[in-house]
C-alpha cells in the first residue's frame, strides 16, 4: 500500500505495553483535549463506546479533576434496550464513567422508551443536535468483524449511517452481528470531532485493523469510512 494512501495518513499510532498503561494515557489525552475546549468555548461534548474494552480508561478518567460540570457525555452507539439492562452502554458509562469526579458531567443517553426504532432515533438526533456539534471528542471502538460504533457489515441502514452527507446525527440499525436492533450516530456527526480515538486491545483487533487498511471496501470493514472521512487524524491508542 503506498504511504500517501489517504487511510494510512489518517491514522496516528500510540501502542502500550498493556491495558493499563493504555487506560491511563488514553485518559490524560481525552481528559486535556476537553480542558481545551472548556478553555476555549466553556463547555465540551464526549461521545463514548460500550463493550468490554473501555472500563479501565472509563475508571481513570472519571478520577481526573477536570471541570466536568461543563462536560456533557453521550454515547456513539446504543442498543435499543433499557439502562436497567446488562447490554446497555448507558449502564456501562453510569457504572464506571459517570462517577467519582465525573458524577458532575451531565449524560444525554440515545435510548428513550420502548418502541418504534424510528422514532426513538428522531428523537436521540433531537439530542444530540441540541449539544451543538461539532463534538468536542469521540471514542471509538472497534469488532473483529471491523464494524465501529454500530456500522455492522450487512446493516440496513449502513449506506445511510455512513453517508458523508447524511443529514440525521442518530439512525437505526439492524444486523447480523450487532445483538439488539441500535441505534448510533451517523458518519458525519463522528468524523467531524475536534479528536476522535480508537480504542483497541489485543493482537486480534490490530490484525483486523490492519486488514482493513490494506485491502477491502467500506461496507466490508466500516472502520475504512471513518478514516477515509476523519476531519483529522484518527489517533489509534492500542495495548496487545
Amino acid at each position: 500500500m503506498r504511504p500517501t494512501d489517504p487511510l494510512q495518513t489518517h491514522l496516528k499510532r500510540t501502542s502500550f505495553a498493556n491495558g493499563a498503561e493504555l487506560a491511563n494515557a488514553l485518559a490524560a489525552r481525552v481528559a486535556g483535549a476537553l480542558t481545551a475546549a472548556i478553555e476555549a468555548r466553556g463547555r465540551a461534548t464526549l461521545a463514548v463506546s460500550g463493550g468490554t474494552t473501555p472500563k479501565n480508561f472509563f475508571i481513570a478518567l472519571s478520577n481526573l479533576p477536570i471541570a466536568w460540570n461543563k462536560v456533557t457525555v453521550t454515547l456513539v452507539d446504543e442498543r435499543m434496550v433499557p439502562p436497567s439492562n446488562d447490554r446497555s452502554n448507558h449502564r456501562l458509562a453510569s457504572l464506571f464513567l459517570l462517577q467519582n469526579h465525573a458524577a458532575e458531567a451531565a449524560f444525554v443517553p440515545l435510548y428513550s422508551s420502548p418502541g418504534d426504532a424510528t422514532a426513538m432515533a428522531a428523537a436521540a438526533a433531537g439530542k444530540i443536535d441540541a449539544l451543538a456539534p461539532p463534538l468536542d471528542v469521540v471514542v471509538l471502538g472497534m469488532g473483529t468483524d471491523g464494524h465501529t460504533a454500530s456500522f455492522f457489515p450487512g446493516g440496513t441502514t449502513l449506506a445511510a449511517v455512513t453517508d458523508p452527507a447524511c443529514g440525521q446525527s442518530v439512525m437505526a440499525i439492524e444486523a447480523p452481528g450487532a445483538g439488539e436492533p441500535r441505534l448510533t450516530l451517523t458518519l458525519p456527526r463522528i468524523v467531524d470531532a475536534g479528536l476522535i480515538v480508537l480504542h483497541m486491545e489485543g493482537d486480534e483487533k490490530h490484525s483486523v485493523l490492519t486488514r482493513a487498511l490494506e485491502a477491502g471496501d467500506d461496507a466490508e470493514m466500516p472502520v475504512r469510512a471513518v478514516l477515509r472521512h476523519a476531519r483529522t487524524a484518527v489517533e489509534l491508542f492500542w495495548a496487545p
